[in-house]
């Protein structure tokens, strides 16, 4: 009889599921890290590969015999999910990423915090984690305010209702209710879905102790990369969910479309200063406040978050800053002006 009540007081299935493509390099320590959870209750891991070749398929076969590989021929991420989530055995789904680590205990509070509120989708904050400079740099920038936009997932705050988390641990019947994943959004679909399930009156619940390790990316051009996608995808997530925009949303494509006008104006400044206009150099003293301003703000927010953090790394926040701002809002625009028929590639 006792070991029967233990039984019943055990925490329901989990299937924790893992999109992944050419993750050799960073999976192990995302699946070292998920089959070493501290949840009473039954637990699998379940890996959807788009990889270009059989070395990350190949690498989880030989160091992790007990997590289940499933192919994702369409190599996207929220394709990889759905395919995950076909294959999964369980009722709870908790969403991991390729590049990320979860604590130890993490599983736990996040199915007890399902469980006593009730939520759809229960999630935390993004931790980043860098190793080397340059991402410690980009790790210390995705920590403030300039570098996340406010949002809470990066920042944190108090444990309560949001509109999106990082991650997620879902119930599945809510999710599979709204259809699961957009197998059409390369990027933000967390947001996207989570959209659709505050639409159907379902809750997204922050907690702010579900803190995920994420290693951010290693070089300018990969993080460019990343952050011009982000943008991209963000424009079409909110053709389909207008309702979704936030007013941090529009910061960087309103910086890029003003440094563009400033760059236009100090060209039309330029040839009225060449012909002996006077008026020429009102229009390049006006045409310089803009790119000023901004370089103003990045040095200002570089030099507080070095304080509020030393690492020598925030010599290079006047670097990664720009290259998340004005990527993002590349993306965005391009995006905006193909209408989302092109690849997503800077």
């Amino acid at each position: 009889r006792g070991m029967e009540r233990a039984t019943r007081r055990r925490r329901p299935a989990v299937s924790i599921v893992i999109p992944a493509r050419n993750a050799e390099d960073t999976l192990p320590a995302t699946l070292e890290a998920a089959l070493a959870q501290a949840y009473d209750g039954p637990l699998e891991v379940v890996v959807a590969d788009g990889s270009d070749t059989p070395a990350t398929a190949e690498m989880v076969r030989r160091r992790f015999p007990r997590v289940r590989v499933v192919p994702n021929p369409g190599r996207g991420t929220s394709k990889g999910l759905n395919r995950a989530l076909r294959a999964a055995a369980h009722r709870i789904i908790v969403r991991c990423d390729a590049h990320a680590v979860l604590p130890p205990g993490y599983v736990e509070l996040a199915v007890a915090t399902l469980i006593r509120t009730g939520a759809a989708n229960v999630g935390g904050r993004q931790r980043p984690v860098g190793r080397t400079t340059f991402e410690r740099a980009v790790a210390l920038a995705m920590t403030t305010f300039l570098g996340s936009g406010g949002a809470r997932y990066r920042l944190g705050g108090p444990e309560g209702p949001v509109d999106t988390v990082y991650l997620g641990v879902f119930r599945r019947e809510a999710l599979e209710a709204v259809g699961g994943f957009h197998p059409a959004a390369g990027r933000n679909q967390d947001y996207e879905l989570n959209c659709r399930l505050r639409a159907a009156g379902e809750t997204v619940w922050f907690h702010p102790a579900l803190a995920v390790d994420y290693r951010p990316r290693g070089n300018p051009r990969a993080l460019a990369r990343q952050y011009f996608e982000y943008g991209w995808w963000k424009q079409i997530m909110l053709r389909l969910h207008p309702a979704s925009l936030r007013a941090r949303q529009c910061a960087a494509p309103l910086l890029l479309a003003g440094l563009v006008l400033a760059g236009l104006a100090f060209g039309a400044g330029a040839i009225l200063s060449a012909a002996g206009a006077p008026a020429g150099a009102d229009v390049l003293r006006a045409a310089a406040a803009a790119p000023a301003a901004y370089l103003l703000l990045i040095a200002g927010g570089s030099v507080a978050a070095g304080v509020r953090r030393p690492d020598p790394c925030a010599v290079l926040l006047p670097l990664v800053l720009p290259v998340i701002h004005l990527s993002w809002a590349c993306g965005f625009w391009a995006s905006a002006f193909s209408r989302g028929r092109k690849s997503p590639t800077p």
